[in-house]
């Protein structure tokens, strides 16, 4: 999927909620999925809420010491003994929880948002995404690399499929699948959402897997946009890793385009 891209700076329209959508990835009783986990107990997954304004039910989201994932905990008291200072904890999701627009990365990257302890932050992954949002009108604020340079998003929030830093950025299979249901939440709980920006193939998956929908129904396609069941709009694009960009995989036209692609079709959505 194509779109032209103004090289004006653009405000798009933030998209009205519709009340007659279901919550996403919230399926009937008698359609179970098989790859499903269990959903995690408070008690026994470390499962805390993040702050939500008065009146909202807040998020559900990995403690700060969570050992759901062994391996992924191994690594992170690996980190906090070489760098106390770092953040070295499951990174929460950053945003209002208002939000059309829900950005899903992969996981966070060990000198990034692991450093920071906010999504896309640190490293240079956030150079091309922050500038991107500030564009498009929905981000305010100079992306400083740092979870205190000020930036607010607007009408967007972001999150990860996986909220703790892998050994050598990449998750495992049961990874993803333990701390889906943290992405699930996320779904259900963003009242306004009417899109979901998977960056990459794996976050793809994880959408999808969340909404309760066989990844393999759906493939992965850069600029492509795809309307689920429950009229969520799920629009893909590559990474915005510094891989990708260093190769010419992502250029930052590409991504402005399906940034493009995307606000013009919530805007048609009303």
């Amino acid at each position: 999927m194509s779109a032209s891209v103004s090289t004006d700076p653009i405000q798009l329209r933030p998209a009205s909620p519709r009340k007659d959508r279901p919550e996403p990835g919230r399926r009937q009783p008698d359609t179970p999925h098989a790859d499903d986990p269990p959903a995690p107990q408070q008690e026994e997954a470390g499962m805390t809420g993040s702050e939500a304004p008065a009146g909202e039910v807040p998020i559900a989201s990995p403690r700060h010491d969570c050992a759901l994932c062994p391996r992924l905990a191994a690594y992170r008291q690996a980190n906090q003994a070489a760098q106390p200072g770092w953040f070295n904890a499951p990174v929460p999701s950053f945003g209002p929880t208002d939000a059309s627009l829900l950005v899903v990365g992969m996981a966070p990257g060990v000198k990034g948002a692991n450093r920071t302890g906010r999504p896309f932050t640190g490293d240079h992954a956030g150079m091309l995404l922050y500038a991107t949002l500030r564009r498009f009108g929905r981000a305010r604020g100079e992306y400083g690399a740092s979870a205190d340079d000020g930036v607010e998003l607007i009408d967007t929030r972001i999150t990860n499929a996986v909220r703790c830093v892998p050994p050598a950025n990449l998750p495992e299979p049961g990874e993803f699948t333990t701390c889906n249901p943290y992405l699930r939440g996320e779904l259900q709980a963003l009242p306004q959402l009417r899109a979901v920006l998977a960056l990459g193939v794996l976050a793809h998956a994880a959408v999808l897997k969340a909404c309760g929908i066989p990844p393999a129904r759906i493939r992965f396609r850069h600029g492509a946009m795809h309307v689920l069941p429950d009229g969520l709009v799920l629009a893909d694009s590559y990474h915005v890793s510094r891989y990708n960009t260093n190769t010419g995989r992502l250029t930052t036209e590409m991504f402005e385009a399906v940034m493009f692609a995307l606000g013009q079709r919530l805007a048609d959505l009303g």
